[in-house]
């Protein structure tokens, strides 16, 4: 992870108010304890999350989250949230849902198997020094002189594979964020898998990543103080935000010719969707050669892996034609409006 902050054009940005954290030669002070939990409702918890990047946010505002873009954390920091669709966090379908659940049964096993006593931080954490570094801490670990903090996590049969090679980077970045925050040496990630596996694996503090991690953070930062709109990314997340922000046309014309940034983009995309088409072209024939020669064999074994050619079960369909000319009333009385969306068209 040591080279995958810092993205192409950043080196200057050292001369931010972060450069202050180069070295580490001076201590820390402790953070702040900004305000007690314990004592809002969630709707003031999520107005107090506005105020400043969290933890859960760092690897967001770095655009390193394999969940979320900059573009979304930012309508979220910036009060446009309710404009984007809503998550159910209560769901009990959510991953979020569970890790909430499950929390105090990881930190207990944690505690079980390391001997480390641990308890609640009820309180949203603030750097002594830069306003808009905040974090959420789940346990504060009591007494070990080697690891101060402990992340809990759960990972559920679809995420698992994320924890194969270890902990994943935007959890690295969640608790190198918590370590910037606390000025804490050290943190353990518990992380429960599949329900039944408890892996625990330590993270000590990185004076370079940090140096970097807050650096980046306050460039988005910088957006939200600007009410600028920072990147879209490609990602379904930034695609999600685009739709929120723009759901409908007005109708006018937006005269880029003269726009040469715009141009090179526009120049790119075609040359993308070319090269797009011919492999897609490619892609297409060879997998019907495979399908010629396996002809009504279910699978086909390579060296490298398999392939699987099978039909699957007959389903079921609602006739609507026929059910409109027998009961239109019916149908009717059914209906409802379905919002439309914008296309995105490209002509030549």
């Amino acid at each position: 992870m040591a080279n995958t902050l810092v993205p192409a054009g950043a080196e200057h940005a050292l001369a931010s108010p972060v450069a202050a954290l180069r070295g580490g030669a001076v201590r820390q002070r402790p953070a702040l304890r900004l305000v007690r939990t314990q004592d809002l409702n969630r709707e003031q918890w999520l107005q107090v999350r506005r105020g400043g990047v969290g933890s859960s946010d760092a690897a967001a505002a770095v655009g390193l989250s394999p969940h979320k873009s900059q573009l979304q954390l930012w309508m979220e920091k910036t009060g446009r949230a309710g404009m984007l669709p809503v998550t159910e966090t209560d769901d009990d379908m959510s991953p979020t849902y569970w890790g909430a659940l499950l929390e105090p049964i990881v930190a207990a096993h944690y505690t079980r198997r390391t001997g480390n006593r641990v308890r609640r931080v009820n309180a949203v954490l603030q750097h002594p020094q830069f306003s808009w570094m905040l974090a959420n801490i789940d346990r504060e670990v009591m007494g070990a002189p080697d690891v101060q903090i402990l992340e809990c996590k759960t990972a559920g049969i679809q995420g698992a594979w994320l924890w194969r090679d270890g902990v994943p980077e935007h959890v690295q970045l969640q608790v190198m964020h918590q370590l910037a925050v606390t000025g804490k040496q050290a943190a353990d990630v518990a992380v429960l898998i599949g329900g039944q596996e408890l892996q625990i694996y330590r993270i000590e503090r990185d004076e370079a990543m940090i140096n970097q991690l807050a650096t980046l953070e306050w460039m988005f930062w910088d957006y939200v103080e600007q009410d600028l709109q920072p990147p879209a990314d490609g990602s379904e997340s930034a695609d999600a935000a685009l739709r929120a922000l723009y759901p409908r046309d007005s109708g006018a014309t937006l005269d880029l010719r003269q726009d040469l940034v715009m141009s090179a983009v526009f120049s790119d995309l075609l040359a993308v969707r070319e090269v797009l088409s011919t492999n897609n072209a490619r892609e297409a024939q060879l997998k019907q050669s495979i399908q010629q020669r396996m002809g009504d064999s279910s699978r086909a074994l390579f060296d490298g892996g398999e392939v699987s050619f099978k039909r699957s079960k007959d389903g079921s369909t609602l006739d609507t034609a026929r059910l409109q000319a027998a009961h239109p009333d019916l149908v009717q009385q059914f209906t409802v409006s379905k919002p439309g969306s914008r296309r995105f068209l490209v002509q030549t």
